[in-house]
């Protein structure tokens, strides 16, 4: 696997205002990544529960830290699954975020 793409892991905190108000920082790490294709067969399984797997990113395991965002190209997607495939590499399965508004 050649690792020829940047990915960027976003990690969200909330912290609160001073009225209480929960407001969202975020932390960025940007690591380099491989890309596949989702399998058919995870693709149509994973439709009949709503889930829309589009892209799965490899990368090395030890640069993850449970980052629920990830961002690709100028684009966010969810990690809906990850999967060590072996010591060092994992993989991300991401579904698309809509787009808000």
């Amino acid at each position: 696997m050649t690792y020829d793409h940047e990915l960027t892991l976003v990690k969200q905190t909330f912290v609160s205002d001073e009225i209480g108000n929960q407001i969202p920082v975020e932390t960025e790490i940007t690591v380099l990544c491989g890309i596949k294709s989702v399998a058919r067969n995870e693709f149509y399984s994973a439709a009949t529960t709503g889930i829309k797997p589009s892209i799965v990113f490899i990368i090395h395991g030890y640069e993850y830290n449970g980052q629920q965002i990830v961002e690709f190209e100028g684009v966010r997607y969810r990690v809906i699954r990850t999967y060590a495939t072996s010591f060092e590499e994992l993989e991300l399965t991401c579904e698309r975020v809509a787009a808000d508004g």
